[in-house]
């Protein structure tokens, strides 16, 4: 290893970084509180966006890809800017008890959905957004049962019950709008729905739901249902069921062994249905928005498609951030559960390591506008504690500066709505 050069192209990123953070935003450890009294008028929307597994480095990784050194993405060309701590009741969270930290507010166990750490039902977000006559929804790349969308509509003890989390939103929650994949778990085992089981690409992919026909009771409740972008175009009414994938929308393999990132339909464009249908509602909305590719891609150490997937999550902020700007009470975050894969950026060094098998350097990625480039070095094909980077524009964004804990995103926007926890 070479370590001398290897650390200095480390600690230059990392400066990189933080010097972004300081300069697209101003970086606080003032109290909570006093950040919570400055918020001078209600928030009416709130878009939420969660690039699952996306850490610091990913991020400047999906920039100096995009737009270069100097270019800036729609995630980071927001004005305040905090850091999260991301644990759980252990250092290292998963996506379920991260986004139950988010939804609901407590630390708990990892595989939690909408439980505290004894096990007891906690209130959500969307729960509390819902009673205030706001309508709600998930859209993302994974299942729409799976642990972030889950977290904010569903109360079960272990993750993996996700027909019984696709009840939850359908007959509890009531979320107005779900777009994303997962149909295996809304169909009984032996009735595949619009996507057959077993398909080449996954063949252990198949239905194997334990509710009975859910597209069907979503029908009766009212949803429209739709699994084409075709008909997500044209469907119309205010509640909206899109299931287009049997799992996620994209086979998660290593490079070059299946690796696919080609949705049905793209995140950017299911967000905006979504925007669109739930701002019908005069009282507002609060919807969460999750690329699950940054997280996946990343356990497979595949540098090439976590940086795709991440231009998709950014070219979905876009949407939301041109609806926010026709909406000035509308409020634009977007963070991620937790980091995935140690991952860092390095220079194009050929006596450098690189470890070995899965985890060995990927690249080298052009930087776009200049003719440099960079590699990708993992040190996990797991979840990491370090801190993410929150990044938020429009209405009481200033509530999310500083630095503060999971838990501390829910407080900061049941106050940017105005809305109070039960006690």
């Amino acid at each position: 290893m070479n370590s001398a050069k290897k650390y200095g192209v480390k600690t230059a990123f990392a400066a990189t970084a933080a010097a972004a953070l300081l300069v697209s935003g101003v970086i606080t450890t003032g109290s909570s509180s006093n950040q919570a009294d400055a918020a001078t008028s209600k928030t009416k929307n709130v878009i939420l966006f969660v690039g699952d597994g996306m850490g610091t480095a990913q991020r400047n990784a999906i920039r100096l890809a995009t737009v270069g050194e100097k270019g800036n993405l729609a995630m980071d060309s927001m004005p305040y800017v905090g850091l999260i701590h991301t644990s759980s009741t252990v250092p290292v969270t998963d996506s379920a008890a991260s986004a139950t930290a988010y939804a609901s507010g407590v630390k708990t166990y990892n595989g939690a959905i909408g439980m505290d750490a004894d096990k007891k039902s906690v209130a959500t977000l969307m729960e509390y957004a819902k009673k205030a006559g706001k309508s709600t929804g998930v859209v993302t790349t994974s299942q729409v049962t799976d642990a972030t969308g889950a977290a904010f509509g569903a109360h079960v003890e272990d993750r993996s019950k996700q027909s019984d989390i696709a009840l939850q939103l359908l007959t509890k929650s009531k979320v107005d709008v779900l777009l994303g994949g997962g149909e295996d778990f809304w169909y009984p085992a032996g009735q595949p729905g619009k996507f057959p089981d077993e398909p080449a690409e996954d063949p252990s992919e198949k239905s194997k739901g334990t509710q009975g026909n859910l597209v069907e009771k979503a029908k009766q409740l009212g949803y429209s249902y739709v699994s084409t972008k075709t008909d997500l175009q044209k469907a119309k009414g205010s509640k909206l069921l899109g299931l287009f994938a049997n799992e996620e929308m994209f086979q998660q393999n290593e490079e070059g062994k299946g690796d696919i990132y080609k949705p049905v339909v793209s995140l950017a464009e299911m967000t905006k249905k979504a925007i669109d249908t739930l701002d019908a509602n005069s009282k507002g909305f609060f919807l969460m928005v999750e690329e699950e590719g940054t997280d996946e891609f990343a356990h497979k150490n595949n540098a090439k498609m976590t940086i795709k997937s991440g231009q998709e999550l950014d070219k979905s902020v876009q949407v939301a951030k041109d609806y926010a700007k026709k909406n000035p009470d509308t409020l634009v975050l977007v963070l991620a559960d937790h980091e995935t894969g140690g991952f860092s950026i390095e220079a194009v060094d050929a006596e450098d390591e690189s470890g070995d098998a899965i985890s060995q350097e990927d690249g080298p990625f052009a930087i776009a506008n200049s003719k440099l480039n960079f590699v990708v070095d993992w040190t996990t094909s797991g979840h990491t504690a370090v801190d993410i980077p929150v990044t938020a524009m429009g209405k009481n964004a200033q509530l999310f500066t500083g630095v503060y804990e999971n838990t501390l995103i829910f407080d900061k926007l049941l106050q940017s709505m105005g809305l109070n926890a039960a006690k």
